[in-house]
């Protein structure tokens, strides 16, 4: 067939498609396409298809000032997800400004969520406007804005009452101001980053779950004035939601928090205690009495009073326990992985962070080996008697996919919680 009579051809069926299908048909065509190249290319069809494609779009990741997102405002009027987060390292210059927010606000009346990670040019003037525009809002992150304060996202919390998900990780002028204003105006509230907003209280917890008691994820990571106080609060107005608490480096975060844990919290699924050197054995073992059928990622290095005997019960009674960071506890020995030596049960580890514990050995290793299958991480990093010399010596037999650090960088990816 000539080239001629093929375009012909092929636009008499795409005439003849455009003519038997209605836009609502086409969209659902359109919504059984998976791959990201097919849905591109369906919008390459036509002009209708193109627009039908726009108008269907829910997402957008972009790099845009004003003018550009005005435009973009009319092409996708359904946009539900807009991410205009900049790289931590080479942020575009001037980046998301005020103006931009107050395009936002204005063009996308359907947004449910706005993230903006490292957008270090905005002020609580922007989110003013998006608290004014955007009130049906659900999710917002504005990790590492440094200049916000509690004005401008305590208007969040006042104009976006459906408000699901916030993440203010690095906002250091972050206070208990806030919580407040969380409390009372944001019920529905699920998952709050409070990473490094150290002027956070345990007073502040503590008003936040009189009001957000179905949170289900919170993170105050390196929140160093949170205490046993705070998170007793937390654990006892989110017993039934809480599924996920990261407390590294609260050194003010004891026992006290592990046991009231234990005792409200059946549920939770990850635990980061890393760096709270006062939290001891006993508590750790009720808390794998409590949460044995549900705890799968637990961080708990530096926490330099464990030993054998909660890391033994943590391991025969924790069934789903996936990630496990004992790194630096230097009290645990080959003991706390004995009662694994008889294979009589599978554990689904899949990373476990051993690093700088020196009086774990090649036999340890080689009990933990028979119950976990299926490892894909082993950090074993300054334990002096479980070397790759050492294990090769002992014939330990790795799994397949299991990749062991000997003497590998700190931070490995992925395997961080």
């Amino acid at each position: 067939m000539s080239t001629t009579a093929t375009a012909a051809a092929a636009t008499t069926t795409t005439s003849g498609i455009n003519d038997a299908l209605r836009d609502d048909e086409l969209r659902a065509v359109l919504s059984k396409l998976e791959d990201v190249k097919d849905k591109e290319n369906f919008g390459l069809v036509c002009k209708r298809w193109l627009h039908l494609q726009s108008t269907a779009r829910t997402k957008l990741c972009a790099r845009a000032g004003p003018h550009m997102l005005a435009r973009m405002a009319s092409r996708f009027p359904r946009l539900l997800h807009l991410d205009l987060s900049q790289s931590s390292s080479r942020s575009f210059y001037p980046g998301v400004t005020d103006s931009d927010l107050c395009v936002i606000a204005a063009a996308f009346p359907s947004l449910r969520i706005l993230s903006l990670q490292n957008c270090k040019g905005i002020t609580d003037a922007g989110l003013k406007a998006i608290a004014a525009g955007l009130p049906y809002l659900q999710s917002l992150d504005v990790s590492y804005c440094r200049k916000l304060t509690d004005k401008g996202l305590s208007a969040i919390a006042q104009g976006c009452h459906d408000l699901r998900i916030l993440h203010l990780a690095g906002c250091r002028f972050v206070t208990d101001v806030l919580l407040r204003a969380l409390s009372a105006n944001c019920k529905n509230l699920e998952e709050l980053g409070l990473q490094g907003c150290s002027s956070i209280t345990d007073s502040g917890l503590a008003v936040l779950v009189e009001g957000c008691w179905r949170l289900n994820n919170l993170d105050v990571n390196k929140c160093s004035n949170v205490g046993d106080v705070g998170i007793s609060s937390v654990s006892k107005a989110c017993s039934s939601s809480l599924k996920t608490l990261k407390l590294l480096d609260c050194y003010k975060v004891g026992d006290e928090s592990i046991l009231s844990l234990a005792e409200y919290c059946k549920n939770l699924e990850t635990l980061v205690i890393g760096g709270c050197r006062d939290v001891s054995d006993e508590p750790l073992m009720q808390l794998a009495a409590a949460c044995g059928n549900s705890l799968k990622n637990l961080r708990m290095d530096w926490c330099l009073n464990v030993s054998d005997s909660s890391l033994d019960c943590l391991l025969r009674q924790c069934k789903k326990l996936e990630f496990l960071d004992i790194g630096c506890c230097e009290e645990v020995t080959d003991a706390a992985f004995s009662g694994l030596g008889s294979g009589l049960f599978n554990l689904p580890m899949k990373i476990l962070k051993v690093s700088n514990c020196p009086k774990i050995t090649v036999l340890g290793i080689g009990n933990l080996l028979k119950s976990c299958n299926s490892l894909e991480y082993l950090d074993l990093r300054s334990c002096p008697h479980a070397t790759k010399a050492a294990c090769d010596e002992a014939g330990l037999q790795f799994p397949a996919c299991c990749k062991v650090n000997f003497t590998g960088s700190l931070t490995e990816p992925g395997v961080l919680i």
